[in-house]
């Protein structure tokens, strides 16, 4: 019996994701009925998608860090998206994320080459203690009593406290305070012993430097790299902490990105840290009003135990589950609720392809796409590649020594194969007729009523051409109209009119252009399949051979009729996006505005196009509203603030100038209000807003329409 391989999983599985898309990134392709997969999350209607964290699951080689690095190159490309990588694993003691990173002009942190200051002035006083008080715990956690807490109070407030060894200092040497200094000295000597841990123990260098200070917050991508550094070492959770209040009191509220991504690389061994495991469900929870994903990527739930840990998993609406084993799948399955069917796939899964849940309903198996460009940036297992690249290489060689010289063919036969004139040798095989009698064998097997064998073997030879040629490939459109004619010869009409729609879904311009180049993208490719060698000892027949049956035109018409269908698909695709720039067009106002609630304060967000279109204004008001204490715009890396000050009544409106190259594209900005009870060095409400010139504003992240600025109904 010929095994159906988990390709096509659709003639046994429900059709869970038949009906739904979303809007994003193109990430791949269903292998339950052939469409494209896209997904942003930040893009998706909050009613089907809460939240927009990510969990990625899989064994070695299942493909799961590459999916998590083509997304997050795509949404920072296509999306202007930013991202911080926490990268703990890779190969000769470098992440596996720095060749990414620094193709998009990203900056990669090796612990112990860059000093973190967590006593640095960005941090409002609060944070400054919450940070050390988090480094304390990860090197001796009994050390903070409520003594050792008030005397570390005491000492952040002295002059020298703007490092981490001036800290040390002034808990050592505290001076008189509401308690006499003698008494802080003795409260505060486990904290100090515990912070010196940093400053002149086995952890020096890593938050205690002569150049220390706090990363940019302008990068597309920056990159912790804590490779090198021991797995089991307290210094992992202490950086994990500082990165975490970096991120959440400065990163944040100082990037104009319209959404931004924390991902956490090999996480079970961030998240096995009690501490570090509640930020991360603190940020977690807090993720959506923040603007921020996180994308957690790691092996198996196992790692992570009971507890807490695996909590966490429970809080990301989005899952990808590569290859894991039998267990491994149903334990998955179970936590994330997973359906049988899609379990049952998990074990079989190729490399690329993942089982995919995104909110409560959606259930698909993707196959991941990357270019060749984003196959080179996102190799994780380049060791094993050369090891097996040096291995092909030394077969080939005794391959060539073993080869027959070839046999003198008479002139008859040399006329009778065309381009030929000599044999083959004998353990090589002529393929120049073997796709057309492949589909040959298989119709033919439906016509002697074989239907069962004919389908599984239409199944398993699509799958070969996918690997060889591309899964848009005529070669692979082609078997999808021969298993139309096997189910229409079993009687199987609805099947029949199912793979016939999946070919005109499948048309070539649908999400990716293939061409030629070999920089064009191409569908993730397993190993390539083996040369059948015939035996030895196969019989000669000496009668003459049959005439050859004309069986081209059959399969170059199917696969004429493939490209026809997706040229028809382009052209349609082409003319809907060309007619919505014409309404665009249209519609051109030249002004947009938004009414917006926040922190007690009624502000308008008003964008004013100029008559050449090739500049825009945005600016804030309040209309002397009172309460408006701090006003802030970001937006294409440029800024403007107010504050209301002692001498002012109100906070004066802020504004930016932007040049414009599309005078038809929305204009995406971020602004904060800080609002009555707002103090300087606090953080503001703030709000990703995108202003269109045809008079509508969205909520970027969530795609909600906004009131207008203009509109009474406030």
């Amino acid at each position: 019996m010929i095994r159906l391989p988990s390709t096509h999983a659709a003639i046994t599985a429900p059709l869970v994701a038949s009906n739904s898309s979303f809007p994003g990134i193109p990430i791949g392709r269903s292998l339950l009925d052939g469409r494209p997969f896209h997904l942003s999350p930040v893009l998706t209607d909050a009613a089907v998608l809460p939240s927009t964290n990510s969990l990625a699951l899989g064994g070695l080689g299942s493909g799961k860090s590459t999916t998590a690095k083509a997304r997050i190159r795509r949404d920072i490309l296509q999306h202007e998206h930013q991202a911080v990588v926490i990268d703990s694993f890779g190969e000769d003691n470098a992440g596996e994320w720095a060749p990414l990173v620094r193709s998009l002009g990203g900056r990669v942190i090796e612990a112990g080459a860059f000093t973190l200051n967590p006593c640095s002035s960005l941090f409002p006083p609060e944070v400054r203690e919450q940070l050390i008080r988090s480094l304390i715990a990860a090197v001796e956690p009994g050390a903070l009593t409520p003594q050792a807490a008030h005397a570390l109070q005491h000492a952040l407030t002295h002059p020298k406290a703007t490092s981490l060894t001036g800290l040390v200092d002034a808990l050592v040497r505290p001076e008189d305070g509401r308690w006499p200094a003698a008494r802080l000295t003795e409260w505060g000597e486990g904290a100090a012993i515990a912070l010196s841990r940093y400053t002149e123990g086995s952890l020096r260098g890593l938050f205690d430097g002569q150049d220390a200070s706090l990363p940019e917050t302008d990068l597309p991508i920056l990159s912790f790299d804590f490779t090198g550094l021991d797995r089991n070492s307290p210094a992992i959770p202490s950086l994990m902490a500082a990165v975490s209040c970096w991120a959440e009191h400065v990163w944040l509220p100082q990037s104009t990105a319209v959404h931004r991504h924390l991902v956490l690389e090999e996480a079970w061994q961030i998240l096995l840290s009690p501490a570090t495991s509640e930020l991360i469900q603190r940020q977690l929870k807090n993720s959506r009003k923040a603007g921020l994903s996180l994308d957690v990527v790691m092996h198996t739930l196992s790692d992570l135990g009971e507890g807490k840990a695996q909590d966490l998993a429970r809080l990301c609406e989005i899952a990808h589950v590569g290859r894991l084993g039998p267990e491994e799948a149903a334990a998955v399955g179970a936590l994330l609720g997973l359906p049988a069917w899609a379990v049952e796939q998990i074990p079989t899964l190729d490399p690329g392809q993942a089982v995919w849940k995104v909110g409560p309903d959606y259930v698909d198996i993707i196959q991941t796409v990357l270019s060749d460009e984003e196959l080179q940036l996102t190799d994780t297992s380049s060791r094993r590649r050369k090891a097996q690249q040096a291995l092909a290489v030394e077969q080939d060689e005794v391959q060539v020594e073993d080869l027959s010289a070839p046999v003198e063919q008479d002139s008859e036969g040399a006329a009778d194969e065309g381009d030929w004139d000599w044999e083959l040798p004998p353990n090589v095989v002529d393929t120049r007729d073997a796709i057309l009698a492949r589909h040959e064998t298989v119709l033919q097997a439906a016509l002697d009523g074989r239907c069962d064998e004919a389908a599984q073997l239409a199944a398993l030879h699509e799958r070969e051409d996918i690997q060889t040629h591309g899964l848009y490939s005529a070669q692979a459109l082609a078997w999808l109209e021969t298993r139309a004619q096997v189910a229409e010869l079993s009687g199987s009409t609805d099947q029949a009119t199912q793979l016939r729609a999946t070919v005109a879904r499948m048309g070539k311009g649908d999400w990716i252009q293939q061409t030629d180049d070999r920089t064009a993208p191409q569908w993730h490719r397993g190993p390539e399949p083996s040369t059948p060698v015939p035996p030895a000892d196969l019989p000669v027949d000496d009668a003459a051979p049959a005439p050859k049956r004309r069986r081209w035109p059959y399969v170059t018409a199917i696969a004429a009729l493939s490209i026809t269908i997706a040229a028809v698909y382009q052209n349609a695709e082409n003319d809907r996006q060309s007619r919505e720039r014409q309404e665009k067009a249209e519609a051109y106002k030249g002004r947009s505005g938004a009414a917006l609630h926040m922190d007690g304060v009624e502000a308008d967000l008003v964008a004013q196009w100029n008559g050449d279109r090739d500049r825009v204004i945005v600016e804030l008001r309040t209309f002397f509203d009172r309460n408006a204490q701090y006003l802030r715009i970001d937006a294409s890396g440029k800024s403007a603030y107010t504050t209301r000050g002692e001498d002012r009544w109100v906070a004066k409106a802020p504004e930016v100038a932007l040049p414009v190259t599309d005078p038809l594209a929305d204009v995406t900005v971020r602004v904060a209000v800080g609002g009555k009870t707002w103090k300087e060095g606090a953080r503001a409400d703030s709000r990703t807003v995108r202003l269109s010139p045809t008079g509508v504003a969205y909520d970027a992240e969530t795609g909600e329409k906004l009131p207008s600025d203009l509109s009474s109904d406030r």
